[in-house]
């Protein structure tokens, strides 16, 4: 067992009040099963915490969400401070949270993935991208910030939009939703999401009764297969290691990843933990298996 194990959490990216409840609960966790617990509530200021990281962990439970904690920015610190740490290393963190770049890797690897391109804020104003109904998205952003669906006949005009000029345009797939858990080489489960809302959205995500979870998802067997099948294929061929998850859409006919998240919530309502307890791996078991496998890039 790892002795001294620091979270990580909190960060100044738009998915930080989301960072400071995973980050609790692993704490929480790790403290149930015996480790030492230093808890870091990361800022800009990185001397401050690089201070917090001495004497050094014996591992590091990064449960940052969003741009810096999760696109290889804080992986690319750790390893050169040598501190072994959960999730994804530095390419595999940067190429997940780059949607584009993901989406490449996962069409080189034979994975169906939705039309996409990328536009610029005048060009999307100006009409200038795909008819809908099609998806608006942060090309870096996780936790479906930013994100709107423009359907026919709407008039969507991009004045709130602040993550850039880069904007991705991606064909809507009408259909289900479905989401993967990959723990180490297995795949946990295939998990169904509803929801009232018009999508998944943020507060889908993490609101009280936002969405329900059908787990294991009322679909075949032959389907659940090639869900598991692509989940794996997808975390492999970006070089995850660790727990991932892989967001799914279902049409009726072909499955199409939209994208892998390198580093999934573990909140009360996160879907990782709940597919762990379905095959009966507890949320404490869960989080010491990812200490335990903690690492920097080699």
């Amino acid at each position: 067992m790892s002795r001294h194990v620091a979270v990580v959490m909190g960060g100044w990216s738009a998915e930080r009040e989301v960072s400071l409840v995973s980050g609790a609960a692993v704490a929480a966790s790790l403290k149930r099963s015996g480790y030492q617990v230093t808890t870091i509530d990361v800022q800009r200021d990185m001397g401050s915490f690089l201070t917090r990281l001495y004497p050094k962990p014996d591992a590091i439970f990064n449960a940052l969400h969003g741009r810096y904690g999760e696109d290889g920015c804080i992986q690319g610190l750790l390893n050169i401070l040598e501190i072994p740490y959960t999730h994804s290393g530095v390419l595999a963190s940067a190429l997940a949270m780059d949607k584009p770049a993901a989406k490449s890797v996962f069409a080189a690897a034979g994975i169906k993935v939705a039309e996409h391109q990328i536009a610029s804020r005048e060009d999307l104003a100006k009409g200038r991208v795909m008819a809908p109904p099609f998806v608006i998205k942060p090309t870096n952003e996780g936790s479906s910030v930013g994100v709107h669906i423009v359907s026919v006949g709407d008039n969507y005009t991009p004045t709130e939009w602040h993550f850039g000029d880069r904007v991705m345009v991606e064909r809507f797939i009408a259909g289900r939703e479905l989401t993967v858990a990959v723990m180490g080489d297995r795949a946990l489960a295939v998990t169904e999401i509803t929801t009232d809302r018009k999508f998944y959205d943020y507060d889908a995500k993490y609101a009280h009764g936002g969405s329900a979870h059908t787990i294991p998802a009322d679909i075949s067997p032959e389907l659940e297969a090639e869900a598991r099948r692509i989940s794996i294929l997808a975390h492999r061929s970006l070089g995850c290691r660790g727990v991932s998850r892989t967001d799914i859409r279902y049409d009726g006919r072909d499955l199409y990843v939209l994208e892998l998240n390198t580093q999934p919530g573990m909140t009360p309502t996160s879907l990782v933990p709940e597919q762990a307890a379905h095959v009966n791996i507890s949320f404490d078991q869960l989080v010491s298996w990812m200490v335990e496998n903690a690492a920097c890039d080699a």
